[in-house]
């Protein structure tokens, strides 16, 4: 059994719940949620965001908008919606079950 891959599922399981709790903060451009992941030791990849980004967008759970930036072309800013912040709480209620549920198996396997 390959552990890396086990552990790439584990956290792509979770990445729209982590993206959409960085943006219930504040707007952020692309680089500031790899960053925010990245210092939290979630590593996520350009072409691993994007798609997320967009999906989250086409379910109206983001919207963006454009800004003008001093070194280069117009940054794209992704912004959590009304609807966006009810789905987190509810991907944070089964984020809290699930750990609640996980913890208390491991525990009485420990």
């Amino acid at each position: 059994m390959d552990i890396e891959n086990s552990k790439a599922q584990m956290r792509k399981g979770i990445l729209e719940f982590c993206i959409l709790s960085t943006l219930s903060v504040g707007d952020a451009y692309a680089s500031d949620i790899i960053e925010s992941m990245k210092s939290s030791k979630l590593i996520v990849v350009e072409g691993t965001l994007y798609p997320l980004l967009t999906r989250l967008k086409n379910d109206g759970f983001l919207n963006y908008r454009w800004e003008e930036s001093k070194s280069g072309p117009p940054r794209k800013y992704y912004k959590i919606t009304p609807i966006g912040e009810t789905f987190l709480k509810e991907l944070e209620t089964t984020w809290n079950e699930l750990v609640s549920a996980v913890n208390k198996i491991t525990k009485k396997n420990n």
